[in-house]
């Protein structure tokens, strides 16, 4: 069944004593990893967390999102990521709509916490708001705990087309719009992308890309659960730090926006760190220069380099550049179509530029409490309509 806690069981009876996740503060097995989300889904339930109730993680990058996460859909609940870049308000604001119940938060904010500046009044329906850091964690976790039983239970009800999770677009055009995705969904392109980077057991991913975007939480955490890839969690990016990261634990995969590895690329310390485990690097998420890709595959002699491209109402994915293709191909297109995704060119001019429209199982389930615009971006077809210019080459990749 595609589902994550389907998942999580299956993985952690195929490989018990692998690494799941490793940080400089703990190492868990998948096993480990299993039976840290139980308890923490147990904790969950004891609270008042019920089938279908939303629960919001606003925090850095650390092993306890990736549990919370985890754990959130063992308990049958729906994950609402929240950006550490968000006001008091502009949370408050996400919260209040998604009406969730239970707020798990802490770590390092940009701009310092803003938790402290939330209306609680405002948000009627949270009832808890739970510390990932000092003795909040453990306070929760050691706490009231639902019965093994009650817990197997409400993981086994999880269905594939259950909603999984609501992901806020930036709001760059507007007010933010929740999108709502299945377990089917998530867990579909996170394995399509995977696969297009041919993870597998032996490789080691450093989770640099913030959880609350697609390609943190769906091709980090999904996508390494799915292949048994270890994950290395690094709170923010930093252009050193990750380097060391990246020598210490033998990081064979790094996804990211191209600004992150241009530093990396121009960083005046690369020749003091080991980065010689890379096997794959993968970018998108804004205009990714063919230069840049050269150089990490001719500097840094990395095999597997390419691109993608996709939204938030796509699960984070639509196209990708092909592992075997041509690596000179891999430079100048986002690849064909994948995970299901059918593609055109809607209205082309003369040069076949056009809107980009996308049609498919994994298009999102929609809009939250926002039919209109479910309707405007979904036409009657299925098509979704992007908002982005492209065009196809001649071997069908955008």
């Amino acid at each position: 069944m595609l589902t994550t806690p389907a998942v999580l069981d299956r993985m952690a009876r195929a490989l018990p004593g692998h690494p799941a996740l490793s940080t400089e503060e703990r190492t868990l097995s998948f096993a480990g990893l299993r039976a840290e989300v139980r308890r923490t889904a147990a904790a969950m339930i004891a609270a008042g967390v019920g089938p279908r109730d939303r629960v919001a993680i606003w925090a850095p990058n650390s092993w306890h999102w990736v549990v919370a996460a985890l754990a959130t859909h063992y308990a049958g609940a729906v994950l609402v990521p929240l950006n550490t870049h968000l006001t008091a308000g502009e949370a408050g604001d996400i919260l209040a709509r998604s009406g969730a119940r239970l707020l798990f938060t802490g770590g390092e904010f940009p701009g310092g916490d803003p938790v402290a500046g939330l209306d609680r009044a405002a948000v009627p329906a949270l009832r808890r708001i739970v510390a990932t850091t000092g003795d909040g964690w453990a306070g929760f976790t050691a706490g009231l705990l639902a019965p093994p039983g009650e817990l197997d239970a409400r993981a086994g009800a999880v269905r594939p087309d259950d909603v999984a999770d609501i992901l806020f677009t930036s709001g760059t055009t507007g007010r933010s719009k929740g999108v709502l995705c299945s377990h089917r969904q998530s867990l579909a392109t996170s394995a399509a992308a995977a696969e297009c980077r041919g993870m597998t057991t032996s490789d080691r991913y450093l989770g640099v890309v913030p959880f609350v975007h697609n390609y943190g939480y769906k091709h980090a955490i999904l996508g390494c659960l799915q292949t048994g890839t270890a994950l290395v969690p690094q709170s923010a990016f930093d252009p050193e730090q990750s380097m060391r990261l990246v020598a210490a634990h033998s990081i064979t995969v790094l996804t990211g926006p191209p600004v992150m590895f241009q530093a990396i690329l121009d960083h005046p310390r690369r020749g003091d760190y080991n980065l010689s485990s890379l096997r794959v690097a993968s970018s998108g998420g804004a205009g990714v220069p063919a230069i840049m890709l050269e150089r990490l595959r001719d500097e840094l002699d990395i095999p597997v380099v390419g691109i993608g491209y996709g939204l938030t109402e796509t699960n984070g994915y639509g196209t990708s550049s092909i592992v075997a293709r041509d690596p000179a191909a891999r430079t100048t297109t986002c690849g064909p179509p994948v995970a299901g995704f059918a593609l055109r060119i809607d209205a082309p001019d003369p040069d076949g530029v056009g809107e980009v429209l996308l049609r498919g199982p994994n298009v999102m389930l929609g809009y939250l409490d926002d039919p209109e615009a479910t309707a405007a971006a979904i036409d009657r077809d299925g098509w979704l309509h992007t908002g982005d210019l492209g065009r196809l080459d001649p071997d069908g990749n955008l």
